[in-house]
């Protein structure tokens, strides 16, 4: 697929779930990044915000599997990945799949499963793959999470470890319409809901497409030397446990990537990684001894070094 007709999908998409989602057009430009990159997107906010309505306008823009599971206490792993169940007519045991085995899973209040659970998205979430009883299936692709979780209501809740927070290509933030977007969304919602009459937009062969597509965006060596440096001093930052690690440092390449071609072009500039570091990065980072808002001091010490490293102006005169 060409990178003009990446971009043409991704706006047709952007549209369709315009006709639901007020605003957020941010929030959504990551959700397809996260889409056309393989990865996947973590959303974080107060109940209500849209979290799962952008979830579900997203898959419904997308003609591909989709389902919806709600994370609980008592939740197990195989209520996601499937058992194997004795067939008494065959006289054998045959296996039968979970939700997982979909193209867009929507993981709704992820934390409220137990880390055993949790655990049990690690493989399918990396690999594209589900172990069950010894046997090894393989996803379908495209294959996107979406969860989301409330950061503000902890009583019974687990909270997801560092291993799983790398899975995620993005973490984000929904927050609250403007006056104006809640006057607008009154008015949307004021008959009926708009997403009971969504169509798709695209065929799931198309997002395949893209995902084998958009690597011929052209990233100049010094802008591969800026993003490494930023990394680099990560790693060596007093205040920080851990650094950013060399899957973080993939998953900001690839997303840099897509972030030029949603913007119309072949090759990536510093803009492009400047917007894709706090989503990318930030939940990636471990802070050294107890922080209240881990988030936002990741999020301030990714701009103080960002601020501090030279930009290559030379990569973005030579336009990649």
């Amino acid at each position: 697929m060409e990178l003009k007709a990446i971009q043409s999908m991704a706006d047709t998409i952007k549209a369709r779930v315009g006709q639901v989602i007020v605003g957020k057009e941010d929030v959504v430009e990551k959700l397809l990044i996260a889409l056309i990159t393989s990865g996947h997107i973590l959303l974080e906010d107060v109940p209500g915000t849209g979290k799962t309505l952008i979830a579900k306008a997203i898959a419904k823009s997308v003609q591909s599997g989709f389902k919806r599971v709600q994370f609980t206490p008592d939740l197990l792993p195989t209520d996601l990945s499937g058992v194997q169940f004795y067939n008494q007519k065959e006289g054998e045991f045959e296996f039968r799949p979970g939700p997982l085995f979909t193209n867009i899973l929507l993981a709704d209040e992820i934390n409220r499963a137990t880390p055993r659970t949790q655990s049990s998205l690690l493989e399918c979430m990396e690999e594209r793959q589900v172990s069950v009883d010894g046997e090894t299936y393989m996803l379908e692709r495209p294959f996107l999470v979406i969860a989301t979780q409330n950061p503000v209501e902890h009583q019974g809740t687990f909270p997801l470890p560092e291993a799983q927070l790398d899975r995620f290509l993005f973490k984000i933030r929904m927050g609250y319409p403007s006056f104006e977007e809640g006057l607008a969304i009154l008015k949307r919602f004021r008959q009926d809901n708009p997403l009971d009459k969504l169509e798709p937009a695209v065929r799931a062969e198309d997002i395949v497409d893209a995902q084998n597509s958009y690597t011929q965006v052209t990233v100049h060596d010094d802008l591969l030397v800026y993003m490494l440096e930023l990394i680099e001093r990560t790693r060596r930052h007093p205040e920080l446990e851990a650094g950013i690690s060399p899957r973080g440092s993939q998953a900001l390449l690839r997303a840099v990537q897509a972030k030029a071609v949603l913007e119309g072009r072949s090759y990536a500039t510093p803009d492009d990684v400047k917007a894709m570091v706090l989503p990318v990065l930030a939940h990636r980072l471990i802070p050294a001894g107890y922080r209240q808002d881990r988030h936002a001091f990741s999020e301030q010490l990714l701009t103080e070094l960002l601020q501090s490293i030279p930009v290559p102006t030379e990569a973005q005169a030579a336009g990649g």
